[in-house]
């Protein structure tokens, strides 16, 4: 048989993605990614600890974050992306900052983290009220309530479960009882937050009935990593995605200081 027609397969833009060690939505994450962008994921490693705040540090540890993103820089990404919300609100704007900081410096690759990308959704919808809806404690949904407050976004309500472990057997219809309760007062905007909570289906049908934009913590996370590699998020009826405008190229990284001018780009540390 000759197979000397068959083309492929298709070239493939890489996203990086460094998720907690107990991370179960993959899946979640793939939804809404074009075909022609692959996930390489990889993980924290394991320490014995309930979901709270002392485990949000835990795995954002700059050691740690930086031991993924080289493991990642292996496959050449484009963007790596840390898909963890308290790990990356935990800190405030501060600790994600420099936690982008350090995984751009382990992988010489750019970074963006769950909670920066809230922000940069934030502003490309133009919320300044916003309701919470978390499956955390209230120590840790307090928490995310001090980073956006610091960022300058006022939350109008919040509803939490009080979960510390197995956060994806959560159900739809417990998220959209949660949204009803938070959405009180003049918000702008709902999210969603956690990575491991799921949200693709139920974002469409509460953005219905409650009239609002409705984010959450892995759409943000995706549109933000795709929007920088110049793709398009895939979801139905997710306000954010079809009111989003390209996003600007980012600068190059600056070259290491050790790099000899007639080494090729490859070479020099630099990407594209």
């Amino acid at each position: 048989m000759d197979i000397s027609f068959i083309g492929g397969p298709q070239p493939q833009r890489g996203v990086g993605v460094v998720a907690p060690f107990d991370f179960a939505l993959d899946r979640e994450l793939w939804r809404w990614v074009p075909d022609d962008v692959s996930l390489h994921l990889t993980r924290t490693p394991f320490v014995p600890v309930e979901v709270s705040l002392d485990l949000a540090r835990l795995v954002s540890e700059h050691e740690t974050l930086g031991e993924a993103v080289r493991a990642l820089s292996a496959v050449a990404p484009q963007v790596v992306v840390y898909a963890c919300a308290s790990g990356s609100f935990v800190g405030g704007l501060a600790g994600e900052r420099a936690m982008c900081s350090a995984m751009t410096v382990a992988g010489d690759i750019p970074a963006i983290t769950t909670s920066g990308a809230l922000l940069e959704a934030v502003r490309e919808i133009g919320v300044q009220r916003i309701a919470l809806v978390t499956p955390y404690t209230e120590s840790v949904t307090s928490a995310l309530e001090e980073y956006l407050g610091e960022a300058g976004t006022e939350v109008t309500g919040r509803a939490f479960l009080g979960l510390t472990s197995r956060i994806w057997k959560v159900p739809y219809r417990d998220v959209v009882d949660m949204a009803r309760q938070a959405v009180v007062g003049a918000a702008d905007a709902l999210f969603i937050s956690c990575t491991n909570l799921p949200t693709y289906d139920v974002i469409p049908q509460l953005e219905a009935e409650l009239r609002m934009p409705v984010l959450s913590a892995n759409q943000v996370t995706m549109w933000a990593a795709l929007r920088h590699i110049g793709a398009f998020a895939i979801g139905p009826y997710q306000r954010l995605l079809i009111d989003s405008t390209p996003a600007p190229a980012p600068a190059p990284l600056p070259e290491p200081a050790t790099a000899l001018a007639e080494d090729p780009p490859e070479e020099q540390g630099g990407w594209t």
